[in-house]
């Protein structure tokens, strides 16, 4: 089968790597990949949101499969798109999307088949959200309506925090069209987890559980970004709490679905909080994590191309998972000054001898690769040039480790990171501190 991935982050990364263990597979290409990337795919020049390039792409080259990492093309309709040309292609269509494109929709629909999210209000008045905010008192969490690449979120501790939030996002419209209107909701307290399934419209096929960090200090300090690390599985995540998040709020949303007459086949995500109340819906997404798949990829044996096979052809109920018993942890090396202003194009150092410990993987995010002038021998003796990292986005790698324990996995992933070096690199160092807890 030849494979296309879109995307260029970490999740592509790990997503190219697990698919090319498929027995399967014959050739995979990137559209637009990265510097990592480009070392078992063929990268392709055509930006993910470029569904027309994209379309034109796979039909030239007879794609037997293509695979949607990031929610922007899914909400565009890329899969309407192919598979109104009949190219099979994983991810939910444009309606289903909805759940993650817009905030409101996603809280209306929960609202409506009773499942359990923290309480709301919507408006697009800001002067209407700031007299709400003033009788409601906080904590509150403001949420842009739209899509804002993970940080769209604001946790406001104080009534002044919660209007200036609004004031940036309705009248600073620092996401854009994303802000034009807003939820603003209860602030939940407790663990959160990230619960993804695999879905064909009718079966649900879970993934192993993982909880992400999504503030950019430690401590869970700072600004939210589009995630710091994770780990898999969440102890916080066992079996009966699992059976109490599928039966209140996975099959209550695939059955709310099919009542919306809303074709559904991917992955599922539900950001959950677990509160002394239970579990709460705090987002859903439509597609993969980033970076939680680079913490429960490694853990699974199954073929990932078999499955979603049998994800778009409605045959999930044929597939059982099996999953290594080590935990995993992703930790993100990040630019300096992320998720604000950041430099590019800083050499990153020390991946080679990285690539050198055992059960550690290095997924690139935002790398290019560049051929050197310095020089290295290859095998038959002969001067090369070396290939050369450097960093073209806010995340940048994420140094991923499999161990017995989290405790192992914890102190080989850190060790790792410690190998590897580039100006002004930020990781946090409390990756797991929860389950270590």
């Amino acid at each position: 089968m030849k494979i296309l991935v879109i995307g260029s982050g970490g999740r592509e990364h790990a997503l190219v790597w697990k698919i090319a263990q498929s027995k399967l597979v014959d050739k995979i290409f990137c559209a637009p990949g990265n510097g990592g990337i480009s070392q078992q795919a063929e990268c392709v020049d055509i930006k993910a949101e470029d569904i027309a390039g994209l379309l034109d792409f796979a039909r030239k080259e007879k794609i037997d499969l293509t695979v949607v990492g990031p929610e922007v093309p899914l909400v565009g309709g890329i899969v309407d798109e192919f598979s109104n040309r009949k190219l099979k292609i994983f991810g939910p269509k444009k309606k289903g999307a909805q759940l993650e494109a817009s905030k409101v929709f996603a809280k209306e629909f929960m609202a409506k088949y009773n499942i359990p999210t923290a309480d709301f209000k919507i408006f697009d008045d800001p002067e209407q959200a700031k007299k709400y905010i003033n009788k409601k008192g906080a904590p509150l969490v403001i949420k842009a309506d739209g899509l804002a690449q993970g940080k769209g979120v604001i946790v406001a501790r104080t009534v002044e925090q919660a209007i200036g939030a609004v004031e940036q996002i309705m009248q600073d419209k620092i996401f854009g069209s994303a802000g034009e209107k807003l939820v603003v909701e209860d602030c939940l307290e407790g663990q959160e987890a990230s619960i993804l399934i695999l879905t064909d419209g009718q079966n649900v096929l879970p993934l192993a559980s993982s909880q992400d960090h999504k503030r950019v200090f430690d401590n869970d300090l700072g600004p939210n970004t589009g995630g710091m690390g994770a780990y898999s599985p969440a102890p916080v995540v066992d079996n009966k709490l699992f059976e109490e998040i599928n039966s209140s709020i996975i099959q209550p949303t695939i059955s709310g679905l099919q009542n919306q007459s809303i074709s559904f086949q991917g992955v599922l995500y539900a950001g959950v909080m677990i509160t002394d109340k239970g579990p709460k819906v705090l987002e859903f997404n439509v597609r993969f994590g980033d970076p939680e798949t680079q913490a429960i990829l490694p853990r699974l044996n199954s073929d990932l191309v078999e499955t979603m096979l049998a994800t778009i052809e409605g045959k999930l109920e044929k597939i059982k998972l099996s999953w290594k018993n080590q935990a995993c942890i992703c930790v993100v090396c990040a630019s300096g000054g992320y998720p604000d202003n950041y430099e590019k194009g800083k050499e990153i150092f020390g991946l080679e001898e990285a690539a050198k410990i055992k059960d550690c993987f290095v997924f690139h995010a935002g790398t290019l690769r560049r051929g050197s002038t310095s020089l290295t021998t290859s095998r038959s003796g002969q001067a090369k040039d070396k290939d050369k990292y450097i960093t073209f986005g806010g995340r940048v790698i994420g140094v991923t480790g499999l161990g017995n324990t989290i405790r192992q996995a914890v102190d080989k992933t850190y060790q790792v990171v410690a190998k590897i070096n580039f100006e002004g690199m930020h990781y946090r160092k409390d990756i797991a501190h929860r389950a270590l807890n």
